[in-house]
């Protein structure tokens, strides 16, 4: 697949997630989403790409994700509608609207619901894939990625050379708390200590793609710098001028990118209404 296709592929999933989640921040300020909201934005590049490289390998692997999941559950083929309902409360929902936005769950896409306990989907997604040896992705963040149960899983991870992708998306930040402040070692240096692959990037889409090679074929660990735009429950940003990986890659690839970005906020946006009316 040539590079600029790759890209084109990646940011149409990529919109399809920012959208989405631009629509939640408008519906959770007005009252509409009663819940509290954990949004994606600015980290949607990760899953979008990781999905695109999984369907050019003919993969369907099982997903273990936490809380920022929406950009998860959307680009591996999440039904749009079912999740705005499960925003909602409503029994239509992906996890029959008792899930919420932190515990997505779908048998299609092979997504399992968090519990709430920050890391446990690193150990449950390492026992799902032991006793199914299928590929398996566990996304983590940067904090929850440092819990003791997930340091533990990784080593068993790696001692059965199983097929699974950590995935961790770090933002630098645990709630407003730095990395620096919490630790002295890098989550990369610790898989490698396991013997394991691991890689530290940032989340372009080429630079994901580049070590993909071994994904799947052993445990590999990839730790993502990337930046979120909204705090829990859409409450602020870091700032202003936090690096916004979708505004980059939108005026990278040019007019292509624009359409396909305002082709889908429309659908977003008529999707939303839609459930809104019939609910």
């Amino acid at each position: 697949m040539k590079d600029s296709n790759f890209r084109l592929d990646v940011f149409k999933k990529a919109s399809l997630c920012r959208n989405f989640e631009e629509e939640v921040i408008k519906y959770l300020n007005n009252k509409t989403i009663k819940i509290p909201v954990y949004v994606s934005a600015g980290q949607e590049f990760i899953s979008s790409t990781i999905s695109v490289l999984s369907k050019k390998k003919r993969l369907k692997p099982l997903l273990f994700g936490q809380h920022r999941c929406h950009s998860i559950y959307l680009s591996f083929g999440g039904n749009i509608k079912k999740l705005i309902d499960e925003l909602l409360g409503l029994k239509s929902g992906c996890t029959k609207g008792m899930g919420g936005s932190a515990s997505i769950h779908s048998k299609e896409i092979n997504m399992f619901g968090h519990d709430g306990l920050m890391g446990s989907n690193g150990p449950i997604g390492v026992g799902a894939c032991f006793a199914t040896k299928k590929p398996t992705i566990v996304f983590l963040g940067d904090a929850a990625a440092e819990e003791d149960y997930v340091l533990g899983a990784m080593g068993w991870a790696s001692q059965k050379k199983l097929p699974i992708l950590f995935v961790i998306e770090d933002n630098n930040l645990s709630i407003l708390t730095e990395k620096k402040v919490r630790r002295n070692w890098e989550m990369a240096d610790v898989a490698k200590s396991f013997k394991m692959n691991a890689y530290t990037i940032n989340d372009d889409p080429l630079s994901i793609k580049k070590i993909s090679k071994n994904f799947f074929k052993k445990p590999v660990l990839i730790n993502i710098n990337t930046n979120r735009i909204y705090w829990h429950a859409g409450a602020g940003k870091d700032s202003n001028d936090t690096f916004d990986r979708y505004d980059y890659e939108k005026k990278k690839l040019g007019i292509k990118a624009f359409k396909i970005h305002e082709d889908i906020k429309k659908q977003i946006k008529k999707l939303w209404l839609r459930q809104l009316e019939i609910r």
